[in-house]
């Protein structure tokens, strides 16, 4: 099997995985959990994304978020989550599942970046790398819910845009041109 190949099958098995969880029966903002993983996925596939970035977006909300608390798998069984998707890809996805947003947002434009795991309570200087990709899947991860729902778009988008133009040095060049055609009319 060529790459190409491999890599729509270990999608398919992932995406398999995530309805098997749940994801297809959980409501979200343009139908179901599974279809905005997917889309934020194909986002970052069409931002360029490495394969881990698009894993990792794909189950960006395994572990729950800041904020969407519903979990697909425990904590305790970030095994299984590494077996399918890789060490790296997983990793990102805590980073991002991780991360206390009322704590964080604010610092992300200071110089060290503090991050709180919020699962922890644990404080520290994420690398750059991670930071970037953190970003980028929280950009995809935003627009996509903003596009299909229009009261959160009013109530955050303005806010969103604030946070992303301040942190738009991290981000890849689509990822910005993305905020910035979609937010920033929002900040008018």
């Amino acid at each position: 099997m060529n790459d190409l190949g491999e890599e729509t099958s270990r999608r398919a098995k992932v995406v398999r995985f995530l309805g098997e969880r749940g994801a297809g029966a959980i409501a979200h903002p343009g139908g179901t959990l599974l279809a905005h993983l997917v889309r934020v996925a194909d986002v970052l596939a069409e931002w360029g994304a490495d394969r881990d970035i698009q894993l990792a977006g794909l189950c960006h909300a395994m572990y729950g978020t800041d904020g969407f608390a519903q979990s697909l798998v425990d904590l305790a069984d970030r095994k299984t989550v590494v077996e399918l998707i890789g060490e790296r890809a997983e990793a990102l996805v805590y980073f991002y599942g991780s991360c206390d947003r009322t704590a964080v947002y604010p610092r992300l434009d200071t110089q060290p970046v503090v991050f709180r795991d919020r699962f922890t309570g644990l404080e520290y200087e994420p690398a750059d790398a991670d930071l970037r990709v953190f970003l980028e899947i929280t950009v995809a991860n935003e627009l996509d819910v903003l596009a299909h729902n229009a009261d959160l778009a009013a109530q955050h988008g303005s806010a969103l845009y604030q946070l992303f133009a301040r942190t738009k040095n991290y981000l890849s060049a689509p990822a910005w041109q993305a905020c910035h055609a979609e937010l920033a009319s929002a900040t008018s």
